[in-house]
């Protein structure tokens, strides 16, 4: 039987499966990532967690499963079934806001933040996150800038600040994220691609 509210246990429960650091990136908890979407409680020590992968076929699902099997276990719980759930899709937009500052000090551009419900965009063009001066007047002189997509806000180094980044693969470490390189400090990053 499941039932609406949620009980004590079931949120300190989920708040301990929340805990559990994401085995791709550690520096985020699968609670700031925003995958674990529900914990049920089917017996005083028999629980069901509700977990959403960050796309279809994550790898790191599996391992995700057995460190919430082994917090819960530690907690009292005999049985414990992960589930995943495919809807809601997760996006990036879930990914907290204590989750993206701790994305950005260590070093890796958190995704955009979409308003409300836009489209994820797709575009396909140059690498580059913005356009030269030389290229937008080179599009506006031929009368092609009403016609060109609103940019999408640009993707920041999380070392300095700055703009002006390049992309240099679009999959990086985890087929999460893009390679990119700052051109103001040079420095190469990780940016957690928005879905």
């Amino acid at each position: 039987m499941v039932t609406t509210t949620t009980t004590p246990l079931e949120a300190e429960l989920l708040d301990l499966a929340g805990s559990v650091p994401d085995p791709e990136l550690p520096v985020l908890t699968l609670r700031e990532l925003g995958v674990v979407r529900a914990v049920h409680l089917w017996d005083t020590d028999a629980v069901e967690v509700e977990l959403t992968p960050t796309y279809t076929g994550c790898p790191a699902i599996e391992a995700m499963s057995v460190d919430i099997e082994r917090v819960l276990r530690g907690h009292g719980m005999r049985r414990v079934t992960v589930r995943t759930v495919l809807a809601p899709a997760w996006s990036t937009d879930d990914i907290t806001d204590e989750g993206r500052r701790k994305l950005r000090e260590f070093g890796i551009a958190p995704p955009r933040v979409r308003r409300e419900s836009d489209p994820v965009p797709l575009a396909l063009g140059p690498t580059r996150t913005r356009a030269t001066a030389s290229e937008a007047s080179e599009a506006f002189e031929a009368s092609e800038l009403s016609e060109l997509p609103e940019a999408p806000e640009p993707v920041r180094c999380p070392h300095c600040g700055s703009a002006d980044t390049e992309l240099l693969s679009r999959f990086s470490s985890t087929a999460c994220k893009a390679l990119r390189r700052c051109r103001a400090c040079r420095e190469p990053f990780d940016h957690f691609k928005e879905l």
